[in-house]
Formats: structure tokens, C-alpha cells, sequence
């Protein structure tokens, strides 16, 4: 169910991959810089509602955040349909973003709740292999939609996708451990989230400028459409995480977490650097290398030094790091896009993933984290 959920919430989001920058460039007018603050900005509205959420899916459980979640981003992305300038787009972007916030954080908690601690990195690789299979068939759909059609029947349909995500997740058991919805209420930012949060933050920049700009940038490639680099991309993501779905936790999180860093340095530095079609699909795949390994191997960091009852408010406030990525990256990205072009802000957003190792090296673990180690032949995990 968890994956089933999944899946189907992402192709949602993968179908607005294509999409949403040429709706904001090409029906709105909007500059280059816009274009990154309307993908971003649902990161914005996510960003402050993850903590929240987080510690509302201690306290209630997480499938009110999931059929919430999705009904949300249901009606907001729907009416995309109805926005006729960059204003009233950013304004629904912004609904998007809360019911991301929820959808999200009760999904990847369901997730954490579930592994064990040696496995929990294969575990997120797993989860994370719906996500990705979403994200691959979602550009797909949304611009053979917007061929076939226009742009409302993209919105319509990535609207549908997600209600079902929100319907899938009435099924949703309670997975919180006991006594979770009584223990008093911490801090609403998990302290110990912030310094891996600052990490994945730092690789995740690089996501948020790809998924803004490749798709612009292949047009002025000469390329006729870009469905099949994000297709690229997300393939790549899934054969990392399915067929090494256990190397984070064999490597050892901090090892393949400093792994999925310099990946990231390096493809963003391809994509700056060879302005080709070849260039453009070699640094997507590099870089997609990168991104298989960083979430699961920082989360598990994170997840692992907290007891399970405060594992929902730690889940909320790490993946609010994710958000101020996007958020981020969107609009610091745009606005070097808007003056140095794509290729400068891919080659900015190499030097921000490369900030990322002086963090990492500088990471203490809590006493008594738990420490992933590969044990005998794993059984499945029923993600």
C-alpha cells in the first residue's frame, strides 16, 4: 500500500516536471527567474508546515496527514487550470506545498516506523524505488498530455493522481510505536535533524536547479522535448536503489553519504561544463548516481539517533531541509539562471553540494546512535 501510494503521488509530480517551466515561460511570460520561484515554491509553505506535520503524526497517526495531504495537492494542482498569471500560479504553488508537507511526512514515517535499524537505509531505497517509477512515468504522461491536449489536461490529470494518493491512504494502519501519542511534545524543530538536514540540504540544491532548468535547457539544446532525460534520470535512480538497495547501510551511512556528494559535484559540473545533448544526458545520469545514495544514507544518520516516539517530529523537521532545497534552489538558481545562464547555475549548484562535505566531516553522532552493518540474508521488508 505504502508503494502503491507512492507511485501514483509521484507520477503527480513527475507529470509537472516538463510542464510547469514552460506553462510559467511560455503561457505566463515569466522570466527565467520566475520560473525558479514558481517550481520552488511549494518547498516554501512545505518548508514550514513539515515540523508541524511531524509531530501532528505522533500525536494522531499518519494516515490523517496522508489523505489530507493528497487532497490538498489534489485541488491545488487541478486548479493550476485557473491561474492566468505568475501571481495567482505562485499563490496555489504555495497550497501544493502544504499538502506536500503532510503527504510526505506521513509517508516516509510509515516507512521508518517499519525497518529495522541496520536496515533502514535499504528500507528508504526501497520506498524510494515507487517514487522514482512515479517520477520516470510522470514526464511521460504530462508532455504527451500537453501534446494531445494543453496544458489544463496536465493539470487535471496530475490533480486525479494525487486524490487517488489520498484515497490509497485511508488504508493506512497505525504504525506508531506504543506510547508515541503520549509522550510530551518536544521542541517543533527535532535538534537533532538539523545537522543532517544541512547535508542533504546542500546535495539536494543541485535536484531542485535540474528539475527547474533541464527541461528548458534541452530545448536550447535544440532537443524537441526533454521527457527522456527525466526518464534517464529516474531510471538510473531506480536500478541504484533497488539493485544497491543495501550499500548505504553495508558502506556506512557517512561513507556513502560523502559518496553521493561528490557524485553530485560531479554531474552538476558535467552539466556546466559540456553544453550538449550528450553532455546533458551524461551529467543526468551522474548526477542521479548521486541523489540514489544521499537520501537514504543522511536520513538513516538522522532516524537512527532518536528514540521511535519522536521518530515522526524528527522525520517532519529533516524533511523540511528537503523543502528549503527546493525552495532554494528554485529562486537561487533562477536568479543566476536569469544572469549567467543554466550553465551557471548548475556550476553554483555543484559548489553548494561541495559546501556539503565540510558539513559532513564535522558531524558527531548522538551516544547510542545506531550503527547500520550488513548481517545475514536480508528478509523482505513489506514496503
Amino acid at each position: 500500500m505504502v508503494s502503491a501510494i507512492t507511485f501514483v503521488y509521484f507520477v503527480a509530480v513527475g507529470a509537472l516536471l516538463p510542464t510547469l517551466p514552460r506553462y510559467v515561460e511560455r503561457a505566463l511570460g515569466g522570466s527565467r527567474f520566475e520560473v525558479g520561484v514558481i517550481v520552488g515554491a511549494f518547498g516554501i509553505s512545505a518548508l514550514l508546515l513539515r515540523p508541524w506535520a511531524g509531530r501532528l503524526g505522533d500525536r494522531r497517526g499518519r494516515r490523517p496527514l496522508v489523505v489530507a495531504g493528497g487532497l490538498v495537492v489534489a485541488a491545488s494542482v487541478a486548479g493550476y487550470a485557473l491561474a492566468s498569471t505568475v501571481g495567482g500560479l505562485l499563490a496555489l504553488r504555495l497550497v501544493t506545498g502544504v499538502g506536500e508537507a503532510l503527504l510526505f511526512v506521513g509517508i516516509a514515517t510509515v516507512v521508518n516506523d517499519l525497518a529495522p535499524d541496520d536496515r533502514r537505509a535499504e528500507a528508504l531505497s526501497l520506498f524510494s524505488l515507487a517514487l522514482f517509477a512515479g517520477l520516470a512515468v510522470g514526464p511521460v504522461v504530462g508532455e504527451r498530455l500537453l501534446e494531445s491536449a494543453d496544458f489544463r489536461a496536465v493539470w487535471v490529470a496530475a490533480g486525479g493522481c494525487a486524490a487517488v494518493a489520498a484515497a490509497l491512504g485511508g488504508a493506512i494502519g497505525d504504525t506508531r510505536a506504543p506510547g508515541t501519542a503520549e509522550q510530551p511534545a518536544g521542541p517543533l524543530v527535532h535538534p537533532r535533524a538539523v545537522h543532517p538536514g544541512a547535508i542533504v540540504l546542500t546535495a539536494l540544491i543541485g535536484q531542485a536547479g535540474f528539475e527547474a532548468f533541464a527541461a528548458l535547457y534541452a530545448l536550447e539544446l535544440g532537443m524537441a522535448r526533454s521527457r527522456i532525460v527525466f526518464v534517464v534520470y529516474a531510471v538510473v535512480l531506480l536500478i541504484v536503489r533497488s539493485a544497491g538497495a543495501r550499500l548505504p547501510d553495508r558502506l556506512g551511512h557517512r561513507r556513502a553519504a560523502g559518496s553521493a556528494l561528490a557524485l553530485s559535484v560531479a554531474g552538476l559540473v558535467v552539466l556546466a561544463a559540456w553544453p550538449t545533448v550528450a553532455g546533458l544526458y551524461s551529467g543526468a545520469v551522474v548526477l542521479s548516481l548521486g541523489h540514489a545514495l544521499a537520501f537514504p544514507a543522511v536520513m538513516s544518520m538522522a532516524v537512527g539517533s532518536v528514540p521511535a516516539t519522536e521518530r515522526g517530529s524528527l522525520v517532519g523537521t529533516f524533511t523540511a531541509f528537503v523543502d528549503l532545497a527546493f525552495a532554494l534552489g528554485g529562486t537561487l538558481l533562477g536568479a543566476v539562471a536569469a544572469a549567467a545562464g543554466y550553465r551557471g547555475a548548475f556550476l553554483t549548484a555543484a559548489g553548494v553540494a561541495a559546501l556539503g562535505f565540510v558539513l559532513l566531516a564535522r558531524y558527531r553522532p548522538a551516544p547510542g546512535e545506531a550503527v547500520a552493518a550488513a548481517a545475514a540474508p536480508p528478509e523482505p521488508l513489506g514496503i
